[in-house]
């Protein structure tokens, strides 16, 4: 008797949510050991197993072998450092990674549209007037959202394309921004004020504490669920306007969406951390060199390697010379030869 093998077809959605959510424990994985690890890092040192072993006597009923200063270095002082990282990595790369599909362009950043730029402005007006550090985020985070609302504002006056325009706008807002912090560096204190400002942004999390942590969880936690309801209609807007419209998606209400809950979740990061730049840009490109160009599959890669990313470069930041570097500063000597190396292996399409 002959056996015939009939072929099984097998659904392309089926093969990608598998692949997608291979890829996703795997960088899940490498998230949780970076994480880990960064507990042990540090100039008082603590090994792994003293790390596990604190963590575990949370829960279990475990006699205590360190002292008390190992636990009060792990909770206060790296816990909070660690966590702001995770937050503000993610936060970035999934700005990016909106921003990118939103306008079709690879080349897009988080901060296109003044968020970063107005943000910088808030931190400098508050430094300038003496507010303490609860000021100096607050003032950060209104001044985000109000430079990407006034650039947002403006394009829908533009009849023309409104990608385009929003661009545009975005430019021009983002320049007019970084000017006004350019003559509050020039009329600060260059003893006092004008320092602070300069460190600011240039980004840091040295200062960050859990309550910093607390205050831009809410604002991130926001803009990362009005992405991820909106990601399957993110997907249409890689086609043209008329196309999306034809699908019943309405791209202006979409496009809103899209830029208030990246706005929400920049302004936030930049509010606690300073100017961290090249995350967004750079992630969103790797993240889909991995895991392929899926809006719905693309955006918690990218979630996942902002955050190993930049708790990563931070470690590297307050460990790889006697003085901590500034985070912003690490990150462009990183991100900017490895996006070039990123463009130079896409060249051939």
């Amino acid at each position: 008797m002959d056996l015939k093998m009939q072929h099984i077809h097998i659904p392309q959605w089926m093969i990608q949510g598998v692949t997608g959510n291979f890829v996703f424990f795997v960088f899940l994985s490498i998230f949780f050991v970076i994480f880990t690890s960064s507990f042990c890092i540090g100039n008082y040192d603590i090994s792994i197993t003293q790390v596990v072993k604190i963590f575990a006597a949370k829960i279990f009923p475990i006699q205590q072998d360190w002292p008390n200063s190992m636990e009060t270095v792990i909770f206060k002082v790296r816990m909070p450092r660690i966590l702001g990282a995770s937050l503000v990595g993610s936060a970035l790369a999934m700005a990016g990674t909106a921003y990118q599909a939103m306008f079709k362009n690879p080349l897009v950043s988080p901060d296109i549209l003044g968020a970063s730029s107005g943000a910088g402005t808030g931190a400098a007006l508050a430094i300038f007037l003496s507010f303490g550090i609860v000021g100096i985020q607050v003032m950060s985070f209104t001044l985000g959202l109000a430079a990407v609302m006034l650039a947002y504002g403006i394009s829908i006056k533009i009849p023309k394309d409104r990608a385009l325009a929003l661009v545009l706008t975005g430019i021009i807002v983002g320049t007019l921004f970084s000017s006004g912090t350019s003559l509050l560096k020039y009329l600060s204190d260059p003893y006092d004020e004008l320092p602070t400002i300069t460190f600011w942004l240039m980004g840091s999390l040295s200062t960050t504490s859990s309550h910093d942590v607390f205050i831009v969880l809410f604002p991130i936690l926001v803009g990362t669920i009005m992405l991820s309801i909106s990601r399957w209609q993110i997907n249409v807007m890689s086609l043209s306007e008329d196309e999306a419209k034809s699908l019943g998606v309405e791209t202006g209400k979409l496009r809103f969406v899209a830029i208030v809950s990246s706005t929400l979740v920049t302004s936030a990061s930049v509010s606690i951390s300073g100017m961290v730049g090249w995350v967004g840009l750079l992630i969103p490109h790797l993240a889909r060199m991995l895991a392929g160009p899926d809006f719905p599959t693309l955006l918690p890669i990218s979630a996942l390697l902002g955050a190993s990313y930049l708790v990563l470069v931070d470690d590297i930041a307050r460990c790889a010379a006697s003085v901590e570097i500034p985070l912003g500063v690490l990150t462009s000597i990183i991100g900017a030869p490895f996006f070039l190396l990123l463009l130079c292996r896409q060249k051939g399409g």
